[in-house]
């Protein structure tokens, strides 16, 4: 195992959720995981889940990544090795090139079920103390205390995806957002902040709100998102869970 010192990781994804690889250096590697100069792979954040993948070597060899997480110091992306690869990880070195690829088929439908919870933010209009975004399903825990109809907010979503609404991002300064605080729709996990800039995300007539996960190019990209369960979690949180129903 060897590091350097801190840098931050050139993180692809942000602008585009579609590179499903790219060619990379090794920057470090210590207990916690391996880290590049740039990445396809999204770390865990803002209720999304970190991607899985691998790293193909130069040799061909292939290394599992199990998951992705923050870093220790401000855009450092940690890329965590499945267990039971301690001799392919020993033979590692500083500046190996190697092709980091993410499972697509995962990070898609992360991707969709993230699209779908910022349709129901529009379908809610309360405060959300609460997410998480995984592949086999999507929450969102509101603040609020009237009843939710389930069968009611599966139509509205079904009546978005179906309306094919564009989505893109576009970047914010610091003091723009703080000038437009009404943009912040959760109370649970703040926009990140630290570079000067935030990342704002739109689904054209629907939703803009900072966001920093990844996300589909239009809500027909979505499919069948349905509500699954409705949850009074307390006095004051109602929790709307998603699945797909394809």
């Amino acid at each position: 195992m060897f590091e350097t010192a801190a840098m931050p990781t050139d993180d692809l994804f942000r602008e585009d959720a579609r590179l499903r690889e790219c060619r990379a250096c090794i920057v470090s590697i210590d207990e916690r995981g391996i880290r590049l100069d740039r990445t396809v792979f999204y770390p865990l954040g803002g209720g999304q889940a970190g991607d899985s993948g691998e790293l193909v070597l130069g040799s061909g060899a292939v290394l599992a990544i199990a998951d992705t997480r923050k870093g220790e110091h401000p855009g450092e992306i940690v890329h965590v090795p499945a267990a039971g690869q301690d001799q392919l990880l020993a033979s590692l070195q500083r500046d190996c090139p190697v092709i980091a690829r993410i499972d697509w088929d995962r990070r898609h439908r992360h991707m969709r079920f993230h699209t779908a919870t910022h349709l129901l933010c529009a379908l809610v209009p309360h405060p959300v103390d609460g997410c998480s975004i995984t592949s086999g399903y999507a929450r969102l825990d509101f603040h609020m205390s009237e009843p939710l109809d389930k069968d009611a907010l599966s139509a509205g979503l079904a009546r978005l995806v179906a309306e094919a609404h564009p989505v893109s991002h576009r970047w914010i300064t610091d003091a723009e957002l703080d000038a437009n605080p009404g943009l912040v729709r959760s109370m649970s996990v703040q926009p990140p902040r630290g570079t000067g800039r935030v990342r704002l995300l739109e689904i054209e007539g629907v939703d803009l709100q900072p966001c920093g996960g990844t996300h589909v190019a239009n809500t027909a990209e979505i499919g069948a998102a349905v509500v699954t369960k409705i949850e009074k979690k307390s006095a004051m949180t109602r929790r709307v869970v998603l699945g797909f129903a394809d």
